[in-house]
C-alpha cells in the first residue's frame, strides 16, 4: 500500500506540474490585467510601473519559474481585484461550494440507486419503463434550461422557495461559514442542489441499472438463490455491492465535472461560492485568481481519483491495484 500511496504521490506532482504550466500560461491568453487595473485614460510611464511592480516585463520562462517557485511555498498571488492572497479569495467560497456539492450527492445517491436497481431487477415492468423514459429525458435537457425552469416554476409562479443567494450563514468551527444550520439557508440551497442533482441522476440510473443487470445473470447470483437467500438479501446485499464497483470509478470521474456543473449554477442563482468566483474572475482579467483556482480544482482532482482507486480496492478485496495491498 506504502508502494502505491508513493507512485500515485510521484503521479500526482507530474500533474500537478502540467497543472501548474497550463494554469500560468492561461494568464497571457486573456487580455491585459494592467488596463484592467487601470484603465486607458493613463499615462504609459504608469502602465509600465505598474506592469514592473507585478513581474510582468519579466521573460516568460523567468515569470513561470517565480510563479512555481511561490506556488510550492503556498503563494498563489495576490488577486487584482480583491487585494487579497488569492487562495484567501477562494477558500472563502469554498463552503458554498462544498455544500452544494454534498447535497447535490447525496439526492443522486438517495434517488439514483433504489431507481436503477428496480429498473434492472423488472426491466419490463411499466414503472422501470418509466424510470429509463424519464433517466433519458433527463440526459436530454442541459442543466441551465432545467434550472431557470426551476426559477421560473418555484420561485416566480409558486413563489416557494427563493431563487438566488445562499441565505442566512452561521458560522462553524471558527472558519467555515454554513447555510446547512439555518432554515433560510435550506431553503436557498435546494433549488441549486436539485438542478445539479437532475443531471447526475438520469446517468447514474442507467449506468446501476445496465451493470445491475449483468451481475444478476452471474453464476454467484444464480448460486445464492439456489441456497435459498432471500431477494432482499441478493439483491441488495450481493448483488448491489459488486454493481457498485464500475459505479464508484465512473461516479468519481463524474464528481469532478460537478466542477463544471457548479460554474453554470452558481450563475444561474447567483449563489457566492467558488464557480461564480472563477466566472467574475474572468470578467475582470484577475490572472492570479484563474490561475489560483484552476491549480486548486486541479488538486482536488488529483485527490478525488487516488481516494476512488483506494474505495475501489477496499470495496472488492479480490481487486489488487499493483502496489496496493501484498
Amino acid at each position: 500500500m506504502l508502494r502505491f500511496i508513493f507512485r500515485r504521490l510521484i503521479q500526482a506532482a507530474g500533474v500537478l506540474l502540467t497543472i501548474t504550466l497550463v494554469s500560468f500560461l492561461v494568464q497571457g491568453q486573456l487580455g491585459d490585467p494592467v488596463q484592467q487595473m487601470l484603465g486607458q485614460n493613463v499615462s504609459l510611464e504608469t502602465r509600465m510601473q505598474l506592469k514592473a511592480e507585478l513581474g510582468l516585463d519579466q521573460p516568460l520562462l523567468v515569470q513561470y519559474q517565480h510563479f512555481l517557485s511561490r506556488a510550492i511555498h503556498g503563494d498563489l498571488g495576490t488577486s487584482y481585484y480583491y487585494k487579497e492572497p488569492t487562495l484567501n479569495v477562494i477558500f472563502s467560497k469554498l463552503p458554498a461550494t462544498v455544500e452544494l456539492s454534498v447535497c447535490a450527492l447525496i439526492l443522486v445517491a438517495l434517488v439514483a440507486t433504489p431507481l436503477g436497481v428496480i429498473a434492472a431487477i423488472r426491466p419490463r415492468h411499466f414503472f422501470a419503463r418509466t424510470i429509463m423514459f424519464f433517466s433519458t429525458l433527463g440526459l436530454s435537457v442541459p442543466i441551465f434550461i432545467f434550472g431557470i425552469l426551476l426559477v421560473w416554476l418555484l420561485s416566480v409562479e409558486l413563489r416557494w422557495l427563493p431563487s438566488f443567494g445562499r441565505g442566512d450563514t452561521v458560522e462553524l468551527f471558527g472558519f467555515w461559514q454554513s447555510g446547512m444550520m439555518t432554515v433560510d439557508g435550506l431553503k436557498h440551497l435546494i433549488l441549486p442542489a436539485v438542478s445539479i442533482a437532475f443531471v447526475l441522476i438520469p446517468m447514474f440510473i442507467r449506468l446501476i441499472c445496465a451493470e445491475m443487470t449483468d451481475v444478476l445473470h452471474s453464476d454467484y447470483i444464480r448460486f445464492a438463490r439456489s441456497k435459498g437467500l432471500s431477494s432482499v438479501r441478493i439483491y441488495f446485499i450481493h448483488a448491489l455491492k459488486n454493481t457498485m464497483l464500475p459505479v464508484i470509478t465512473i461516479g468519481g470521474i463524474q464528481v469532478g465535472t460537478l466542477v463544471a456543473y457548479t460554474i453554470v449554477t452558481e450563475t444561474i442563482f447567483q449563489w457566492p461560492g467558488m464557480g461564480r468566483l472563477f466566472m467574475e474572475a474572468i470578467t475582470r482579467v484577475d490572472t492570479p485568481l484563474i490561475a489560483a483556482y484552476l491549480i486548486v480544482v486541479g488538486c482536488g482532482f488529483v485527490l478525488l481519483n487516488t481516494l476512488v482507486d483506494l474505495i475501489y480496492g477496499l470495496v472488492n478485496p479480490r481487486v489488487r491495484i499493483p502496489g496496493y495491498g501484498v
